[in-house]
């Protein structure tokens, strides 16, 4: 009886966890058994690793061969096995010796020719292997500059199953990966593009300063699109911390960019109004994979003709809304995607969508109401900012060939307003005024009862819940930060409740 044994890595959502891959080996009837929850695609890898052996001009044991991933409970999913358990059978079967794959992590898929292939999901899996305490891992070419990016270990990048096993064997040894320079990126869209729309551009200075939901209502042309693609612009660069997050996320959906592994940006995602509920909060049928607003975790998420998604996929972003995190359960398991986006819906105000506006609509006022219905009340109480953003007239189409403010001048701003609420909240484990609870706004850093007097009266007459107060109160403390008050006065107030309470709220 002869045994080895190696490790790999499994995903659950963004989260990897070790797996040791035993291999047993042992006279008897030619037999591969692959125990250990494994999922049809890793059922299907024995012949993967078979075919890739056997091309490099190594040989496949033809014996009884008891191949075990554990944890056995786990579930285990997706090509990026095969590495693992080719070089397990080989140590078991002395090609290579079995204490050079002991420690070593495997990550890869093969391909029949003994080509080692690209897979998703390498840097949450390198992350979980840094934090077990291995220090070297042998992964795809195509994904060694995105492994690199976890600096406390050695990454050796492999092309081939020949170029293992020789590694293994101590013939010729893999070459640790070292990280290249980063490709500059294009700068974002500039906000200076944006003509007149002083409201539109407005709520998207506090948006970004503060972390809050936007609304944009207005006829096409009036520029709703615009703002909310150069509202990632605007917000500061992602941290160390969030860039691993936000790249971590974006790895396990397959949609890294190439030659450019780390996510430094806030991201953007638009998808379509046809989107399902799985495409925009996540799922699938095999390995569960990040929805629209997982992938726009730390940016944007911005779904233009609001109103022509079907009613029951936009309520489940209430509660992802909410809890910056969304857990997905399937049968085999679950998973757990941080989404902590900032909220960004564009609708007309009617049917019909009349670029001159009211003046030339044709809907009726049951047409509206019905139009403006298929968003649902607790899902637009949760949005802070709501913008009516008026036709683009000709007036303000010439003022605004006067040069309008750029992208970097607003960001300068934000990035002013972003480290004075970071300096108040500092202790809490908050970095935004959006994430505030209401208790603390109102115990720990209560606005004076004069400057509410317009909010009290909302709240009075029921044109605000008390939610809706709460969010009040969260834009007036970002309408001072940008304004370089240490309190909200009567003056924040008013502007936060102003941009609350227009009529895209009807």
């Amino acid at each position: 009886m002869t045994l080895a044994r190696t490790w790999s890595v499994g995903l659950a959502g963004v989260h990897g966890a070790m797996v040791e891959v035993e291999v047993d080996m042992a006279n008897g009837v030619p037999h591969v058994a692959l125990v250990g929850l494994p999922d049809a695609v890793v059922r299907q890898s024995v012949d993967r690793v078979r075919a890739a052996v056997t091309n490099v001009g190594a040989s496949f044991p033809q014996r009884r061969i008891t191949i075990g991933l554990s944890p056995a409970s786990m579930p285990k999913q997706g090509s990026g096995f095969d590495l693992a358990l080719a070089a397990a059978v080989l140590a078991a079967s002395g090609t290579v010796p079995r204490e050079s794959v002991d420690q070593l992590v495997f990550l890869g898929e093969l391909g029949l020719d003994g080509s080692v292939r690209g897979i998703r999901g390498v840097l949450p899996a390198v992350l979980a292997a840094a934090r077990a305490g291995h220090r070297q891992v042998i992964v795809p070419a195509a994904n060694a500059e995105e492994a690199a990016l976890v600096e406390r270990l050695e990454v050796l990048a492999a092309r081939d199953l020949g170029g293992v096993l020789a590694h293994l064997a101590g013939r010729e040894r893999l070459s640790a990966h070292v990280r290249g320079t980063p490709p500059e990126l294009p700068p974002p869209p500039d906000l200076a593009d944006v003509v007149g729309q002083a409201a539109g551009r407005r709520a998207v200075e506090v948006a970004a300063a503060g972390g809050h939901h936007l609304f944009l209502a207005g006829p096409p042309g009036a520029g709703k699109t615009m703002l909310a693609e150069r509202l990632p612009g605007v917000l500061p660069p992602l941290g160390e911390h969030a860039a691993l997050e936000v790249t971590a996320i974006h790895s396990v959906a397959g949609t890294l960019p190439p030659g450019a592994p780390l996510v430094t940006r806030p991201t953007f995602e638009a998808p379509h109004h046809s989107a399902t509920m799985a495409a925009l909060i996540g799922g699938g049928s095999g390995q569960i994979r990040p929805g629209a607003i997982c992938r726009a975790h730390r940016g944007v998420l911005f779904l233009d003709e609001a109103p022509e998604f079907p009613r029951a996929v936009l309520d489940t972003l209430r509660q992802p809304l909410e809890r910056g995190q969304v857990t997905i359960h399937r049968a085999a398991g679950a998973a757990t995607f941080p989404c902590r986006a900032q909220l960004v819906l564009a609708a007309n105000p009617c049917p019909c969508a009349s670029a001159a506006g009211d003046t030339a609509c044709t809907c009726s006022p049951l047409e509206r109401r019905r139009y403006r219905s298929r968003l649902s009340g607790p899902l637009l109480d949760r949005i802070d900012l709501r913008v009516d953003l008026p036709p683009v007239t000709r007036a303000a189409w010439l003022d605004g060939m006067a040069a309008p403010e750029t992208t970097a001048e607003v960001a300068r701003r934000v990035a002013g307003a972003r480290a004075a609420a970071a300096e108040r909240l500092a202790g809490t484990g908050l970095s935004v005024n959006s994430q505030v609870p209401g208790r603390l706004l109102r115990e720990r850093w209560a606005v004076p009862r004069s400057s509410l007097a317009l909010a009290e009266r909302a709240l009075e007459r029921g044109a605000l819940s008390v939610r809706g107060f709460d969010r009040v109160l969260r834009v007036a403390w970002t309408v001072a930060d940008l304004a370089g008050r240490t309190v909200p006065g009567p003056d924040e107030v008013a502007e936060a409740l102003g941009m609350r309470l227009q009529r895209v709220a009807a």
